[in-house]
């Protein structure tokens, strides 16, 4: 089953990169309390997430932070060494590696790109999370860029 608006997202384990090296995200201190703009992507490095997806958010860190985002995170069905060096230049943007796919699976938003060779993955989708709870949930169609840019989310934030 697929999560909704107004679900509270449910508790699943990202790694984050860190000067450390790679290290747990406590889900409660992440997004407890605060508003966070979550992008997923099918893959790091993969053409569209690198040359739009990523960008967008980068871009738009300021305006999105302006209109109440507390944090810009990305996800994606990599590790945590992937996600730390595709956004080692986007310091705007948390990466929180769902290496596992355990995430898109909870969420019901797996796509399968065994046909690419990426196996089980997660599809192309962005949220607004407000205090733990999904307000905003925007899914892509397979091969669509639109409702999870940026861009598109400023808008649902007024």
């Amino acid at each position: 089953m697929t999560i909704s608006e107004g679900d509270t997202l449910p508790k699943t384990s990202f790694v984050t990169m860190t000067d450390n090296g790679p290290e747990p995200v406590d889900h409660d201190a992440f997004f407890g309390g605060r508003k966070i703009a979550l992008f997923s992507v099918p893959g790091a490095f993969t053409p569209t997430c690198s040359a739009k997806h990523l960008p967008s958010y980068v871009e738009k860190a300021d305006e999105l932070k302006a209109k109440g985002v507390d944090e810009i995170a990305t996800t994606a069905v990599n590790d945590a060494f992937v996600m730390g060096e595709w956004t080692k230049d986007a310091a705007q943007v948390t990466p929180l590696a769902d290496g596992n796919g355990e995430f898109v699976e909870t969420v019901g938003l797996t796509m399968d790109g065994t046909g690419f060779g990426m196996g089980k993955r997660g599809q192309r989708f962005s949220m607004i999370v407000n205090d733990g709870v999904v307000e905003k949930l925007n899914v892509e169609a397979p091969g669509e860029y639109k409702v999870s840019s940026a861009e598109y989310m400023l808008g649902q934030l007024g």
